[in-house]
């Protein structure tokens, strides 16, 4: 199946240039369809049926009221995924987060999204053994994508 992930920056807290963008919609298709490819889909993922995927890139008091409003935690917050295929990615978050583990920003949005994917992929970080498995896949995933995320985004 032709998947698309369209990544759209709904904020204007954090710089996010263009091809950060277009480097993080290509790996996304390439994160989904290794998801699905190596088998890593967990229970009756949406994943499988979906041909497009938005991701939403927010501020924090965006990523705050979608938080309330969809799960009842105040807050702002990393990735909140929605099966019908949208994910939401707090960008200010990501940004704090990067600085926090010396990590660049790019690479903690591609984290993030590749987290969500793997939401709509079955996975649930819940429980502590569902998340260090989840987050065993996530981290792979990074560490194959980020070179050519980077390379595609002039980082």
């Amino acid at each position: 199946m032709k998947r698309e992930v369209l990544v759209c920056d709904h904020q204007s807290t954090v710089p996010v240039p263009p091809a950060w963008l277009v480097a993080l919609e290509e790996a996304g298709v390439k994160a989904a369809e290794e998801i699905e490819n190596a088998h890593l889909c967990g229970g009756n993922p949406p994943l499988v049926a979906l041909e497009e995927i938005d991701v939403a890139l927010v501020d924090d008091p965006e990523s705050d009221r979608v938080h309330r409003d969809f799960m009842g935690i105040e807050g702002a917050t990393d990735v909140i995924t929605f099966e019908h295929g949208e994910i939401v990615i707090g960008v200010e978050v990501a940004k704090r987060q990067a600085a926090e583990y010396g990590e660049p920003e790019l690479r903690e949005l591609l984290r993030y999204l590749v987290h969500g994917l793997l939401h709509l992929a079955g996975h649930e970080d819940e429980a502590e053994e569902t998340r260090a498995t989840m987050e065993k896949i996530q981290e792979s995933l990074v560490i194959k994508l980020w070179a050519g995320v980077e390379q595609r985004a002039g980082s």
